[in-house]
């Protein structure tokens, strides 16, 4: 079964620019080292909620936006692997990333099926 890896993470919006332009390195690089799929969303309709909520989980400020990510993987040694290659390439140290990493939220997902 596929393994899901998914981010969300919190933009200045005037980093929108800079996050397209990283998305397209990320994506890339995700699909070189061995993704089926890699993509970036921009926020829409994220709306705040009052227990829980995507803003909640990643500290949104004002003037940020919540993205949310996703990459999918044949397997998890896949994705691992990919990580290894990714973290000791080039690419990433010239790729400075357009938000605070610290509340970058992520985890890995091996999937159920699909509809």
């Amino acid at each position: 079964m596929a393994y899901v890896q998914g981010y969300v993470a919190a933009v200045p919006d005037e980093n929108r620019d800079a996050f397209i332009e990283s998305s397209v390195v990320m994506c890339a690089m995700m699909k070189e080292f061995g993704a089926l799929q890699a993509v970036d969303c921009w926020g829409a309709d994220v709306p705040e909620g009052e227990l829980t909520s995507f803003p909640k989980a990643v500290q949104k400020k004002d003037g940020e936006t919540v993205t949310f990510s996703w990459a999918v993987w044949p397997d998890k040694a896949t994705a691992d692997a990919a990580m290894e290659k990714m973290m000791a390439d080039p690419r990433m140290k010239a790729d400075e990333m357009p938000f605070d990493g610290k509340r970058l939220i992520f985890g890995g997902f091996e999937s159920l099926g699909e509809i």
